[in-house]
């Protein structure tokens, strides 16, 4: 997982709020199930006035998670007559300031993740106050309302983590190591403590370094050769999937290795018999519904869910599931 480099000041993090999507554009003649980034209403945008809405995120370009994030989000601004603006940085402090520089631009709405709430509160409350609507995604759900967002659009991670602990027992698993690739985001901590949560068996958390893919398949090869009775790896991230696989063939382990997300290359892995299932919290349609809420919320006053969590996971997706699955991955939005 590749990690934009760190802004240093709010002068170059409103640099690196990049227009990367907007406006309208016609289908081209493709098929529907092609039209992944043309306007749902059939290549024309609605006819409310522009709207200028950037979000920010802990993580992005190189990552096929936050892809299908802003593949969702830019469909939804291009339906909408909207500007789209995104940018990310996983440190707290530099992703505060790539908010404050969303501020300073003066942007209709804005789009949070809260990986690391601590980071972000204060700068989430001054969006509020300087009147520009915020909903969240993804992460901090348990944050959002209190910073005064209109709402949070993502699964509840305990509630998927303990899915995912619940699944493991079924398939008779007895112990886990949960791998976590960015430490301190407590999206991942809460997902490994949910399958704590209903595992029958023991599970281990393993912190790596998620945008050192060689040195994580390492640290991970080396705990599967050291605690040889591991017979379940669970990786928070589709990307980490491979890192798992890769470390599991090295170590010559008979261990299962099961994720957290979609994405093509889990299909494959799917396919190819190396993942036994898989939790798909549909990026896709975070993206999408933030955007769309913040315009429904300028244009017509709306808020989607009453202000309450709107859930987008979790689901167990396993390789029955391959057929369906395939073209949307294929595609970018699934």
């Amino acid at each position: 997982m590749r990690t934009p480099r760190t802004a240093t000041t709010a002068a170059v993090a409103a640099a690196a709020l990049v227009l990367t999507a907007g406006g309208c554009s016609s289908s081209g003649g493709k098929s529907s199930e092609d039209k992944a980034s043309a306007p749902a209403s059939g290549g024309r945008a609605v006819d409310t006035p522009r709207l200028k809405i950037a979000m920010v995120t802990h993580s992005g370009e190189g990552d096929t998670f936050w892809d299908i994030v802003q593949s969702g989000a830019k469909q939804a601004a291009a339906k909408d007559n909207v500007d789209f603006l995104y940018s990310a940085n996983k440190e707290g402090q530099q992703q505060a300031q790539l908010v404050q520089a969303a501020i300073d631009q003066k942007v209709d709405g804005l789009v949070v993740t809260l990986a690391k709430p601590e980071a972000l509160k204060d700068v989430v409350k001054k969006a509020v106050a300087a009147g520009i609507p915020v909903v969240t995604i993804n992460s901090g759900a348990d944050s959002s309302k209190a910073l005064g967002a209109l709402g949070h659009i993502g699964q509840d991670e305990g509630v998927a983590g303990e899915a995912v602990g619940d699944e493991l027992t079924k398939r008779g698993r007895k112990k886990v190591l949960c791998v976590i690739h960015e430490q301190g985001n407590v999206s991942l901590e809460q997902r490994c403590a949910g399958v704590r949560k209903t595992f029958g068996g023991s599970v281990e958390n393993l912190n790596v370094d998620g945008t050192n893919t060689p040195a994580s398949t390492s640290s991970i090869e080396a705990k599967l050769q050291s605690v040889k009775d591991i017979d379940a790896v669970v990786t928070l991230g589709a990307p980490m999937a491979a890192a798992a696989v890769k470390a599991k063939a090295d170590a010559g382990s008979s261990a299962e290795i099961d994720t957290f997300d979609l994405n093509a290359a889990v299909i494959k892995q799917f396919k190819a018999e190396q993942i036994g299932f898989a939790v798909d919290q549909q990026p896709y349609l975070q993206g999408y519904l933030a955007v769309d809420e913040l315009w429904l919320n300028k244009t017509n006053g709306d808020v989607i869910g009453g202000g309450r969590p709107v859930l987008t996971g979790p689901a167990i997706v396993t390789a029955k599931d391959v057929p369906t699955l395939e073209k949307y991955t294929a595609r970018g939005t699934r």
